[in-house]
């Protein structure tokens, strides 16, 4: 990383968390993470799910032929874990290069995980061939009883699942706990081995849940896991901003319409990634730690995937910059509005 008073250059970040969608939504929301990005892990809740080889395969056809022609965006795949996956399909795929990790969503606790698993016993040959190869699991770490607060469910899956019985009954099993909300989930990490790992987005180290519910429903601050009390968010801050390795960049941008985000029931999910990066060094450099911003975004990611760190570079330059408007749909008549639009930061990307 090299640094001036109003300029930070870092090696190219990944994203290790991302929903890209399908169709006109794939192809309009791409672009924005190609730009500053070298990898995203890409996550499989379509409908249907990714759940094969073949589909990953076909999906990520679709994903490279929507990348910009100057990009050389590289997208990782995921397998959707559901009650009847082949442990040899999880490995077929695996060896084959196709699928870098699996995507574990309890059923109905988040956007498309209608598909998920219901019943723990369901996974565990899958869990046990994953321990035996080396491959990760990606953890969606909320249990999904309705029974549960939803401010608590985080909190639940890491007693109930994590400590419970997952870590204990495969101790050599890669798992990354994304996008975590709670103390609860940094301090799990934190005491957890090296093959544990979690993602933090960049809402989740801007907002707290007052932002959502304070003066009037805000739908595009709603997301899941829901964004916890001031204290959560606080420990967000200081796990990032510790230099933990065991911390790593996935915004868990998630598109939806306007006219999703804005109805009755309306559709959990941020689009951050225009703009994730910047907030990102906001949030480093508020917390006085521009010193771990590089490892955070560049290296913790492709060190507990064991792959290696991109070669080109990012810079970031300290320029005003007002955060886009709504972006169009093309065919859709609706748009995307993007996390923080209209409000200003303190930096931009000024050049890969």
């Amino acid at each position: 990383m090299t640094t001036t008073p109003n300029k930070l250059t870092i090696i190219q970040p990944d994203d290790w968390h991302l929903h890209l969608r399908d169709g006109t939504t794939l192809s309009t929301v791409l672009p924005f993470t190609a730009a500053h990005y070298g990898r995203a892990i890409v996550m499989p809740n379509l409908t249907p799910p990714v759940t094969t080889t073949a589909e990953a395969i076909a999906y990520r056809e679709r994903i490279i032929a929507a990348v910009p022609v100057d990009s050389d965006f590289e997208p990782l795949m995921t397998c959707y874990l559901t009650d009847h996956t082949d442990p040899n399909e999880v490995e077929k795929g695996f060896l084959e290069g196709v699928f870098t990790a699996v995507k574990l969503y309890p059923a109905r606790a988040t956007t498309n995980s209608d598909f998920g698993v219901t019943a723990w016993d369901n996974i565990r040959d899958v869990l046990a061939r994953m321990e035996k190869i080396g491959m990760p699991l990606l953890v969606h770490g909320e249990e999904a009883d309705p029974d549960i607060d939803i401010f608590d469910r985080e909190g639940a899956f890491i007693d109930r699942v994590l400590s419970d019985w997952m870590t204990h009954d495969y101790p050599e099993l890669k798992i990354v706990l994304e996008h975590i909300t709670t103390k609860d989930g940094a301090d799990f990490v934190r005491e957890a081995g090296s093959n544990i790992g979690a993602t933090v987005t960049p809402h989740h180290l801007v907002i707290n849940r007052n932002d959502i519910l304070t003066g009037g429903i805000r739908p595009h601050l709603y997301c899941l896991p829901i964004a916890k009390r001031e204290t959560h968010r606080q420990a967000l801050r200081q796990a990032v901003a510790s230099g933990d390795p065991s911390f790593f960049l996935g915004t868990d941008s998630a598109p939806h319409s306007i006219g999703a985000k804005e109805t009755d029931c309306g559709c959990a999910g941020i689009f951050n990634v225009p703009n994730a990066i910047e907030v990102y060094a906001r949030v480093f450099e508020e917390m006085d730690a521009l010193e771990h911003f590089e490892a955070f975004a560049s290296f913790n990611g492709p060190n507990f995937y064991g792959l290696d760190a991109n070669t080109g570079t990012l810079t970031l330059e300290r320029v005003q910059q007002t955060i886009i408007g709504d972006i169009e749909i093309p065919g859709a008549n609706d748009s995307i509005r993007p996390f923080l639009s209209g409000e200003s930061l303190n930096w931009s990307v000024v050049g890969l």
